[in-house]
């Protein structure tokens, strides 16, 4: 653990401190799809303050056929993942239960969380435009994207990448399955290069002159900006501004997102501290860690945002279309990427 790492999860223990009652020999168990060097330290913490040992079980892939498989054996109190598709599919393939929490209820705005308690938003990351930084663009609407004159100026990962296919489904929420697949098609003829890559390589080709613009995650702005000065990704960063989109017909003027999120087990054999960790996750030092560590946006209003996040992007604006509503249509997003050919 890095220093910062380790200054963070002691300020977040000492400021929980006394927030919990310690129980000795308790324990959860965590399954998460989230990279070690984030939850870790915050699981550290948290068990510094509550007494409460965690059992970390990281799962790259199969979470959901692996809680099915251990079925009412299952160890698993806690279910973790980074995005908002693979969260629904652990709810819709019942391995959740509801809960009802104050404290969750409190801290995390009602788009954000599943209406029956079954899932909570943890922290968020916008879907935002990498663009060239000579040009004089202010504002822009997703459906732009798709418009002529950005016609061999656009870069993008692979449309069938979960971020995309969740966008894709949030543009038919809002403008319809039609409009969608007409966007998806202009898009397409708009690419630069094929779309593949990650969300970084939209800005190393932007800087090296092969597209203009592109869509790409918000926290891959702190990682390459916070990079070390003279480094590639640091050259990536400081080439692009980046730019808040909205929906041409959403009169809120707010920003696409995804997540990370959280459930508790349907067969949690710990149920009562697999609630007091969301709970701890939502607390006001644990969003602060969420956006120190890894440039995420915070689901709490209030917590501060990390200094690279508020010089580069600014405050946000969630679009408020419930993410529930956004995930019914991933299947027809997925569908429509691959009806167009637009990974081709």
């Amino acid at each position: 653990m890095t220093a910062r790492l380790c200054a963070l999860t002691c300020i977040a223990a000492a400021c929980l401190a006394g927030a919990l009652p310690a129980h000795a020999a308790e324990e959860l168990t965590l399954y998460t799809t989230r990279e070690p060097g984030l939850i870790q330290p915050l699981i550290t913490a948290f068990s510094t303050q509550s007494g409460v040992k965690v059992n970390t079980v990281f799962v790259k892939d199969g979470l959901l056929e692996r809680v099915k498989a251990e079925g009412a054996r299952s160890p698993a109190d806690v279910l973790m993942t980074v995005d908002i598709g693979n969260l629904m599919d652990l709810v819709d393939g019942g391995v959740t239960q509801p809960v009802k929490s104050a404290a969750l209820e409190s801290a995390i705005p009602a788009n954000l969380r599943g209406a029956d308690g079954q899932w909570f938003s943890l922290s968020m990351r916008a879907r935002v435009l990498y663009a060239d930084k000579s040009l004089p663009l202010t504002s822009f609407r997703y459906e732009d994207l798709a418009n002529p004159k950005y016609k061999g100026k656009v870069c993008i990962r692979a449309g069938q990448h979960p971020y995309n296919t969740a966008l894709v489904a949030s543009l038919i929420a809002h403008d319809g399955e039609a409009k969608a697949e007409q966007w998806l098609r202009g898009v397409k003829a708009n690419l630069a290069r094929k779309a593949t890559g990650g969300d970084r390589d939209v800005a190393r080709d932007i800087l090296g002159g092969i597209c203009d613009i592109g869509l790409a995650n918000s926290y891959y702005v702190g990682q390459m900006k916070g990079s070390k000065e003279g480094s590639d990704a640091r050259k990536w960063g400081d080439a692009i501004k980046v730019i808040r989109p909205t929906f041409a017909n959403a009169k809120s003027g707010g920003t696409h997102v995804n997540i990370s999120g959280a459930a508790v087990a349907k067969n949690a054999p710990n149920r009562a501290n697999a609630v007091k960790l969301l709970e701890f996750l939502v607390s006001e030092p644990a969003q602060a860690f969420y956006a120190e560590t890894n440039y995420e946006y915070p689901v709490r209003k209030g917590v501060a945002l990390d200094s690279i996040i508020a010089s580069s992007i600014g405050e946000l604006k969630v679009d408020p279309l419930p993410i529930t509503e956004i995930a019914k249509y991933r299947k027809q997003a997925s569908a429509l990427v691959d009806k167009v050919g637009f990974d081709q």
